[in-house]
């Protein structure tokens, strides 16, 4: 019964939210404002999934200026736990295909994020100068998923290297955002379905890198996102056990 309720209640929210979304947002069309502000809304359904989430974000976060945010890609639950985190004057980079997914894929494009053709080498090969020049030219921030899939249990996945050719391109520093497992966490027939923590780290300055060592910064990132997911995966199993034995 809770499954049925909850699926109706997700489809329902999300069906009204991206069409009364799409129509708010032509008044003020690819204003990446509303990236931030409808990843919020989205986030809101954590609580519906039965998950209470933890942000630590840094109170100097404002000040940190353009910059492209990585984070861990689990599942589609991320829609409804890393949405949370989601920084003003944000956009992110998907495939052109999700413009095609009803109700969802409009409103994907009209608040500003990216499309490209990952499909189309010729294109993708692009999409770096791409990444570059909307940053400067529209003032944004950009979220990428650097594993590049989802990754489904299996841990942290290794990182392709866009991000880090497009942060380097801009003299742009990296955030790393990391999220606590949720994979084959979520239960959608039970009430309560645990916590995850989101934890946004310090800026990482890419001028000290170059192009000559990117491969070393994509290995720095991949580490201490590792370090970082692990730690909290420990700290959320601990709280989990204490409130067992309760």
């Amino acid at each position: 019964m809770l499954l049925i309720f909850r699926f109706i209640y997700v489809v329902v929210f999300s069906i009204l939210v991206c069409i009364f979304g799409s129509i708010y947002c032509l008044f003020s069309p690819r204003n990446p404002k509303h990236v931030a502000t409808f990843g919020h809304l989205f986030g809101g359904l954590a609580p519906i999934f039965g998950l209470k989430v933890e942000k630590r974000i840094p109170a100097e976060a404002a000040h940190y200026g353009n910059c492209i945010y990585i984070a861990n890609h689990q599942n589609n639950y991320d829609m409804v736990t890393a949405a949370n985190v989601v920084q003003p004057r944000t956009v992110t980079v998907g495939k052109k295909s999700l413009l095609w997914i009803p109700f969802f894929g409009p409103l994907y494009w009209v608040t500003g994020n990216l499309l490209i053709d990952r499909d189309n080498r010729a294109k993708a090969h692009g999409t770096i100068s791409q990444v570059v020049e909307q940053m400067k030219k529209k003032d944004v921030s950009i979220w990428m998923f650097p594993e590049g899939t989802r990754s489904r249990g299996r841990g942290l996945m290794p990182f392709k290297t866009g991000a880090f050719h497009a942060a380097i391109a801009a003299g742009v520093p990296i955030v790393p955002i990391c999220v606590s497992n949720t994979s084959n966490k979520i239960k959608l027939n039970r009430w309560n379905n645990g916590q995850v923590i989101i934890e946004m780290l310090p800026p990482i300055d890419t001028t000290q890198y170059g192009k000559e060592r990117m491969r070393e910064l994509v290995e720095h990132c991949h580490h201490i996102m590792g370090v970082k997911i692990a730690e909290l995966d420990a700290e959320v199993a601990i709280r989990e056990a204490e409130l067992k034995k309760r």
